[in-house]
């Protein structure tokens, strides 16, 4: 079961990785290309422990269009940089 657990944290990883600047994903649209739809609250969580700068958690939001939390500074400095990369 931890192997199922890593490969997936590691495709969300990926994904996440895939954003461009400027643009963002939502937590379901990032479960649903990591190959596993309706894990949403799972790349959550994923996003909520990641420390790996080289994963823009940033540019996943909620699927309503809201932010949502950011483990590096809380929801303005997600906003911030969202908004100098263009992408609100």
């Amino acid at each position: 079961m931890e192997r199922l657990k890593s490969n997936f944290t590691e495709r969300v990883r990926s994904v996440v990785r895939s954003i461009p600047k400027g643009e963002t994903l939502s937590y379901g649209q990032v479960a649903a290309v990591a190959e596993s739809p309706g894990a949403a609250r799972a790349v959550g969580s994923i996003m909520k422990n990641n420390h790996d700068k080289s994963v823009p958690c940033h540019r996943v939001i909620q699927a309503n269009g809201s932010l949502g939390g950011y483990n590096r500074g809380g929801e303005e400095e997600k906003r911030k940089l969202l908004q100098k990369e263009g992408a609100i």
